[in-house]
């Protein structure tokens, strides 16, 4: 069953990553060409000689980012499937669609939005290649604490709820969810490289195209899988009633 269920993870990732490929097509691509026009410019006013094009831009915005979007929308939607496999079952007595749905939403408060508070996504022309080591290893902290951290507000509020009942058991698990990243935000260290002549427009429309992209990742994700699921778990004779 968790082969079946790694299959359809990994179909609805691909669908999903090529929906967001589009999004990001659309809205974040203008973006990261005027970054792009933007440090082309500042190279030139300090006499930088630009740096060799390994890859077009045309092949880096079509080809190149649809292939990446697959083979990350194929890894994320595997991992999906097995945290789906996983938590069936054992944490309440949700549906195949409502349980995806839930998984999806928290993976997306867990991955994205908490990092992205920390360390928001920038365009090219922002940071320096000195501090790239330093800036990918403290997001990567960020996401490995905060799936870390709703883990644990999960198993609090699983604890919780023969004590509590499922609604304040629910509200003690965000509680600890809410603190731990609050600590982790104070812990980490801060990075700040956008230039103070930056277009402010560009920087944030970029960043909204980031975040709207890794919604619709996770949002189509959720709601896939959660069709494939439904019609692999759920009996043919229930699901019509």
């Amino acid at each position: 069953m968790a082969g079946r269920l790694l299959l359809r993870g990994m179909l609805a990732g691909i669908l999903a990553a090529c929906l967001a490929f589009v999004f990001a097509r659309v809205f974040g691509e203008p973006q990261v060409a005027l970054s792009i026009a933007y440090e082309a410019a500042q190279d030139a006013a300090a006499g930088d000689a630009p740096e060799p094009e390994l890859v077009s831009r045309a092949v880096q915005a079509s080809i190149g980012m649809l292939t990446a979007a697959v083979m990350y929308g194929a890894a994320y939607g595997g991992l999906f499937s097995l945290v789906f496999a996983t938590a069936y079952g054992r944490i309440g007595r949700f549906s195949p669609r409502m349980l995806a749905l839930l998984l999806a939403g928290a993976g997306f408060l867990a991955v994205v939005v908490v990092p992205d508070l920390k360390y928001p996504a920038n365009p090219p022309g922002v940071g320096t290649p000195e501090t790239i080591g330093l800036r990918t290893a403290t997001y990567f902290e960020m996401v490995v604490f905060s799936l870390c951290a709703l883990v644990l507000a999960v198993l609090a509020g699983r604890a919780l709820v023969a004590r509590l009942g499922e609604w304040s058991a629910s509200l003690c698990g965000a509680a600890v969810f809410v603190v731990l990243i609050a600590l982790l935000q104070w812990v980490l260290p801060d990075v700040n490289e956008v230039p103070d002549n930056f277009p402010a427009l560009v920087l944030w429309r970029f960043r909204e195209a980031a975040l709207g992209m890794q919604l619709v990742l996770w949002g189509s994700l959720g709601l896939m899988f959660g069709v494939l699921a439904e019609r692999l778990l759920t009996p043919q004779a229930v699901r019509h009633g």
